[in-house]
Formats: structure tokens, C-alpha cells, sequence
């Protein structure tokens, strides 16, 4: 893993670079942070619980491509729409959740062998990400560099690489995945903590706050799908579990800071 890390981290480095050095952009680096979120086949899905119990915690490093000014020669860039609403975002971030099974199958009020195993399992999962996404922005990036104290919201997508590895083990003892005295059936053949990569896609909705002639504030609130289903180490059959048939996903509320590079 570590090997296609890094050199995924170069090439991505290598190209913001050398865009930057053909046409003359600035550059803008960051930090994120915040609450996820994470959406997988642990726990009932649309159940109140699930949501709030299966939640971690990502941070991040970002850095921005601002078309609309050169740091060259401290002079803005021809004005066309384009330069003047969109950004080039690059990230490398980690965000990491633990998980547990929540809902009505697992109520305390049960008695079967199956909520005692469901209640009996945990797991965690670990994503390291690394992608660009494009932001629009509707109002004029000029006029929001220009202003201290001003908001400049924005929509972002994007798609990202992502490294997962997750955990799982059971109270009951070892065997989890391979024993059906501690295994649910539906996890049964459907259980694998080795880890891998998968492709995502990310959208985001956010906006900046001008803090001074340097600096922006960053609230995003950001949604990722994974096109895998095996990033909790779990994937039951969608042929008889439809219920788990969807791919893992997470929220994630990002509160941010943003410097600007002259």
C-alpha cells in the first residue's frame, strides 16, 4: 500500500506543479478537520443510532489551484468566468470510525443467538484518501479575495483513491467470520479485514469566510461513495441480504483553514 501511496502522492504533486508553473496560477494550502459519519452494513440503515454511533474522526491536508490570480507577478489573471468561479482542489486526507451494530435487531430486549451476536461484534475501519475535486464558485472570486469578512459558498465533486483497512472481533471470543457459534450467517463468507483500494467519489457544499487578506475559514460538508462495498470488512450477499446491498459511504462536516501563497 504505502509504495502506490507515495506515488500517487508524487504524480498528483507533480501535476498541480507543473500546471502551475505553464500558466502562471497561485497556490492555496490547507487543513481540515471534523465529525464523519460512516454509512456501512453495520447497524440498521435510515435508524437514528446507527447514524450517531457509527461515527469517527478525519483530518486532512488540501491545497488549491486559484485560477483568478498570479503569485508570479501579484496581478490577476485575463478575466473569464471560469477564473473567476472555479478552483483546483488536491487532498490527501485520513479519517478512521468505529463500528458496532445498532437498531431493533440488536435490542437489549432480545434474547436470540443472532442479536447476541450482532450486539456482540466491533469493528473499525481506516481510509486514507488521496484525489482532486473541481469547486464552483457562484459569486466572484475576486471580489471575495478582495473583502475581508465576506462569504464565498461553493459546490464541489470530485473523485479520490482510497486506502482501507478495516478491523473486527467479536466479545463472545475468536472465530468471527469463520465459526457460526459467533458469526451472524449473514456474515458468514461475506467477512474479510485484509483491507484494499477502491476508487470514490466525493460532492461537497460548503462556503468560505474571509479572515483576513491571507486567510479563509472553511465549513464543507461533504459526502463520499466508495465503489466498493468491503471498506467495513463486511459484504453480505445483495442477493438475499438486500438490505446491505449498497456500497459503504460517509458524511463528513469539515471545518477548515486556508492560506494563501504569494
Amino acid at each position: 500500500m504505502s509504495k502506490y501511496f507515495i506515488l500517487t502522492s508524487l504524480l498528483l504533486l507533480g501535476f498541480t506543479n507543473r500546471m502551475a508553473a505553464q500558466f502562471g496560477f497561485s497556490h492555496e494550502i490547507g487543513g481540515i478537520f471534523g465529525p464523519v459519519a460512516f454509512q456501512s452494513d453495520y447497524g440498521e440503515r435510515h435508524d437514528f443510532s446507527t447514524n450517531a454511533g457509527n461515527t469517527g474522526f478525519g483530518i486532512g491536508l488540501i491545497h488549491y489551484l486559484n485560477f483568478s490570480y498570479r503569485a508570479e507577478c501579484n496581478c490577476y489573471t485575463p478575466e473569464t468566468y471560469f477564473n473567476d468561479h472555479f478552483k483546483l482542489r488536491s487532498e490527501l486526507s485520513y479519517n478512521k470510525t468505529n463500528l458496532q451494530h445498532f437498531g431493533q435487531w440488536v435490542d437489549a430486549k432480545k434474547n436470540s443467538l443472532i442479536a447476541n451476536q450482532l450486539r456482540a461484534m466491533r469493528g473499525s475501519t481506516a481510509v486514507t484518501n488521496i484525489g482532486m475535486q473541481l469547486e464552483f464558485y457562484p459569486l466572484s472570486i475576486r471580489d471575495f479575495t478582495a473583502t475581508p469578512g465576506a462569504w464565498a459558498p461553493f459546490l464541489g465533486l470530485g473523485a479520490q483513491f482510497s486506502f482501507f483497512k478495516p478491523t473486527a472481533y467479536s466479545t463472545l471470543g475468536d472465530g468471527l467470520g469463520e465459526l457460526t457459534t459467533v458469526t451472524p450467517i449473514k456474515y458468514m463468507d461475506a467477512f474479510d479485514t485484509r483491507g484494499g483500494t477502491t476508487w470514490s467519489i466525493v460532492s461537497s457544499v460548503g462556503t468560505r469566510y474571509k479572515l483576513n487578506d491571507m486567510s479563509d475559514l472553511m465549513l464543507e460538508l461533504r459526502w463520499q461513495y466508495y465503489f466498493s462495498n468491503w471498506v467495513d470488512g463486511l459484504s453480505p450477499d445483495p442477493r438475499i441480504y438486500t438490505e446491505n446491498k449498497a456500497n459503504d459511504w460517509n458524511l463528513m462536516l469539515n471545518f477548515g483553514y486556508i492560506y494563501y501563497l504569494q
